[in-house]
């Protein structure tokens, strides 16, 4: 009789197909960058909410012309919601990921409006949206199991 089932020697033929691989660790990497940008999202919403001489510019030099309070609540608002974002992400929920995305993409596009306010750290901010949005989507599938 003939055998169905592969008989390599290598480790790839016996590996479960819907097993998680090494590259889980991306995704746990967004998800703690979605929660490490929500937490300095969230810082420089109170920044500009109690010190708006902080800033290199007056808000009337932004690329959109918000006072200081209005940018702080802004950011106070992504701070949280990227918080949400990075939890559901570490905890393998599917829509998390989708959300966790987009999320990242408004608050880049976000950031670099407010870019000239504080150079330096919206580029850092710009930079670690981009890191989660690459692990979310070359990497996503890799948690599937666990919805």
């Amino acid at each position: 009789m003939t055998e169905t089932r592969s008989t390599g020697s290598s480790p790839a033929a016996y590996r479960d197909a819907d097993a998680p691989t090494g590259w889980v660790g991306w995704i746990l990497f967004a998800g703690m960058m979605l929660i490490l940008v929500g937490t300095f999202q969230f810082i420089a919403g109170l920044v500009a909410l109690f010190n708006d001489d902080y800033y290199l510019v007056t808000s009337s030099k932004l690329v959109v012309h918000m006072d200081y309070t209005a940018w702080g609540w802004v950011h106070l608002g992504l701070g949280v919601l990227s918080m949400a974002a990075g939890y559901g992400v570490m905890a393998g929920k599917s829509w998390a990921r989708v959300y966790a995305i987009a999320f990242a993409f408004v608050a880049a596009v976000a950031n670099l409006a407010f870019l000239s306010a504080y150079p330096v750290w919206g580029v850092i901010l710009i930079t670690l949206d981009v890191l989660v949005i690459w692990a979310l989507t070359v990497h996503g599938k890799e948690v599937r199991h666990y919805d």
